[in-house]
């Protein structure tokens, strides 16, 4: 469905960022992508949703290269919830989860009662309904990347990406993020790239990881397989338990010591 081939890109003036990524992302799946500091995870986010474009290599979505699609059509298939969110203006939880119809509104067009329905689901969807009438700026850090989530969900677009959305969050705001992806993937079929540097997280909800470490794909493939105490020992230089955790279901990464 959205597959990077052969990517590499260089920032200005700087080193390069990746080298020679690929990664497919099927159709449904919810895939993590972990590794270190500078490994590249929000480069390839970015070149994942267009807004950056590759030296070498290609991005496509449905086998249509990105570079093809305008801006409006991209974002009627694509989402995109980054790390932060700063608005310069002060509007209502409301008015920033209608800026996600931008998409489907025609030149100078305003938004209409299927846009306020549309709106008005995706914070149901999210658990910020409460909050519609609030202003963006007075809402804890929870509540404001439940509200930029479901400003994702209100373009209607089937694929979601995500630049670590629980960085600053606390546990119980971690879980709650966690939970509704995992709902939206699961009702809705929303297909997930999460990027992420928490990986019991990565365990809890990702179907599929790719691990990156310096600009480079070093393994990919399910995260019962993937996810291995060599594989955390390769990529942060830590000794790990990995075990799988019966209550909850899933795998979880304890770490142990440094080994570099």
């Amino acid at each position: 469905m959205l597959n990077a081939a052969n990517v590499s890109f260089a920032y200005p003036r700087g080193a390069r960022a990746l080298e020679d990524v690929s990664v497919a992302v099927p159709r449904g799946a919810i895939v993590g992508l972990i590794g270190p500091n500078g490994s590249g995870k929000t480069t390839l986010v970015r070149l994942l949703n267009g807004t950056l474009k590759p030296s070498r290599g290609s991005v496509s979505l449905d086998d249509v290269p990105l570079s093809t699609l305008s801006r409006r059509d991209l974002a009627r298939r694509v989402a995109v919830v980054p790390q932060e969110t700063h608005v310069t203006f002060d509007f209502s939880a409301l008015e920033i989860v209608l800026m996600g119809r931008y998409a489907h509104l025609g030149a100078f067009a305003l938004e209409g009662p299927d846009d306020m329905a549309i709106a008005r689901r995706a914070l149901a969807a999210t658990g910020t309904e409460p909050l519609a009438a609030r202003q963006f700026a007075t809402l804890s850090g929870g509540e404001k990347q439940r509200v930029v989530i479901a400003g994702a969900l209100a373009q209607s677009s089937d694929i979601l990406l995500l630049d670590e959305p629980t960085t600053a969050l606390d546990v119980g705001f971690q879980f709650e993020i966690a939970s509704l992806l995992a709902r939206l993937n699961r009702d809705h079929g929303t297909t997930i790239v999460v990027s992420t540097h928490d990986l019991n997280l990565a365990a809890m909800l990702c179907t599929e990881l790719v691990l990156m470490k310096a600009g480079r794909v070093v393994a990919r493939g399910a995260t019962r397989s993937v996810l291995t105490s060599e594989n955390v020992r390769q990529l942060y230089g830590v000794e790990a338990d990995v075990t799988f955790h019966p209550r909850a279901g899933h795998l979880t990464v304890v770490p142990l010591a440094r080994t570099e």
